[in-house]
C-alpha cells in the first residue's frame, strides 16, 4: 500500500527510506560506525534511528574504527550478492577507503568480466555550514563523478533524499550517496517513491537565466532567484540531484530558452563538476549562448573553522546574485 505525502526533515526522509528499503529487500543490511550506540542511537545524525530495534543487530550492525576495512568488507559483500549500505560518517573519512572505492568496488565488473554486480551503497555527507573545520566538510562528488563505475547522487531536499536512497540499493552499480549535513534538518515532502537516477529537477522555471547547482548552493541559488524576480530578471534554476549518470539535457532545453548559463557548487570551483557542465554546453549548445558560462565554487583554500570565514570561501547568496547580473550584462 502506497503512502500519502508528508513533509519532513532529510534525515527523518533517509531514516524513512532505510525503513522501507530493509522491509523490502531481504538481502539488504546497513553498517557502520556508531549507527546503532551515537546520541539518539541513531548515528551522529539520527539518520538510522530504531532501525536495530525493528531489524536486529544481524542487519543493523555497529564497526570497528576501520573505513579502509568496512569499504573492502561491504565491496566483498555486495559481490557475494547482497545489497549493503554503509555509512561513513564524514566523506573525508572515505579517503582512508579509497582502494576499495576506487580500484576494487568500481572496478571489480569490468575486470571479471562482469561475473558479478557490485551492488553497494556508500552513504555519506559532505559540505560546510555547521562549523566542523577542515577535514569534516569537504566537498568531494567531484571526485567520486570522475571515476567509472561509480554513481554519485547529491539530494538536495527530503523528497530527493527518500527517493534517490529508495532507487540507489536497487541498482547494481556502486552508488556514492552524498548527503549534505547542513541540510539533514530541511523540511520538504516526501511522496515516498523510487527516484530514477539520471532525472534532474526544474526547482525553479525561468526564462532569462539558467542556474545549475547542488545542495546547499541549490537552496541559495532559489532565494537569489527571487532577489533577482523583484529586478524582473527571471532565473531557471535546475538540480542535478546525480552527477552520474547527469541529466544534461534539461540542461541544454533550458539553455535553448535562456540563453545563459551559471553553474554553482561548494566543491573549489578549479576542477569542480561545474566545469564538465559548462564544457558539454559550450560543446553541445555553444549556438544557444548569448554570454559565456559562469561558474561559482569555493575558493581554493581547506574550509575554516570560524563561521565568518567558513561562510567567505564558499558562494553566498549575494555571488550569486552577482554571477547573474554579470552573465546578463
Amino acid at each position: 500500500m502506497s503512502k500519502a505525502p508528508k513533509s519532513m526533515s532529510t534525515w527523518r526522509a533517509l531514516n524513512a527510506a532505510l525503513h522501507d528499503i530493509l522491509e523490502d529487500t531481504p538481502e539488504a543490511f546497513v553498517l557502520g560506525e556508531d549507527i546503532t550506540t551515537w546520541g539518539t542511537g541513531g548515528g551522529i545524525y539520527g539518520v538510522t534511528r530504531k532501525l536495530a530495534d525493528v531489524y536486529g543487530k544481524n542487519r543493523v550492525m555497529d564497526t570497528p574504527i576501520s573505513e579502509e576495512v568496512l569499504i573492502s568488507a561491504a565491496t566483498a559483500a555486495a559481490s557475494r550478492g547482497t545489497r549493503p549500505i554503509l555509512e561513513i560518517m564524514y566523506s573525508d573519512f572515505a579517503f582512508l577507503g579509497f582502494d576499495g572505492i576506487i580500484n576494487q568496488a568500481a572496478k571489480s565488473r569490468y575486470m571479471f568480466g562482469g561475473q558479478f554486480d557490485v551492488p553497494l551503497v556508500i552513504r555519506t555527507n559532505g559540505g560546510s555550514g555547521i562549523g566542523k573545520a577542515a577535514q569534516h566538510s569537504q566537498s568531494l562528488e567531484t571526485l567520486f563523478a570522475h571515476i567509472p563505475g561509480l554513481e554519485v547522487a547529491v539530494p538536495g531536499t527530503p523528497g530527493d533524499a527518500y527517493g534517490l536512497l529508495r532507487h540507489a540499493v536497487t541498482t547494481n552499480n556502486p552508488t556514492i550517496f552524498l548527503e549534505h549535513k547542513n541540510q539533514y534538518y530541511d523540511k520538504g515532502l516526501v511522496d515516498f517513491e523510487p527516484l530514477p537516477f539520471g532525472q534532474a529537477r526544474i526547482a525553479r522555471v525561468g526564462t532569462d537565466v539558467t542556474i545549475v547547482a547542488t545542495q546547499q548552493i541549490l537552496a541559495r541559488s532559489l532565494v537569489a532567484a527571487e532577489i533577482l524576480a523583484e529586478d524582473g530578471i527571471s532565473a531557471e534554476v535546475i538540480d542535478p540531484r546525480t552527477l552520474f549518470p547527469f541529466d544534461m539535457d534539461s540542461v541544454y532545453k533550458s539553455v535553448a530558452k535562456t540563453g545563459h548559463l551559471v553553474v554553482g557548487h561548494e566543491a573549489v570551483r578549479d576542477y569542480g563538476w561545474g566545469a564538465e557542465f559548462v564544457a558539454q554546453v559550450v560543446e553541445n549548445s555553444w549556438d544557444k549562448l548569448d554570454a559565456a558560462p559562469v561558474r561559482l565554487g569555493a575558493a581554493r583554500t581547506p574550509i575554516p573553522y570560524s563561521e565568518e570565514l567558513e561562510a567567505a570561501v564558499i558562494p553566498t547568496v549575494d555571488k550569486i546574485v552577482a554571477a547573474v547580473r554579470r552573465t546578463l550584462a
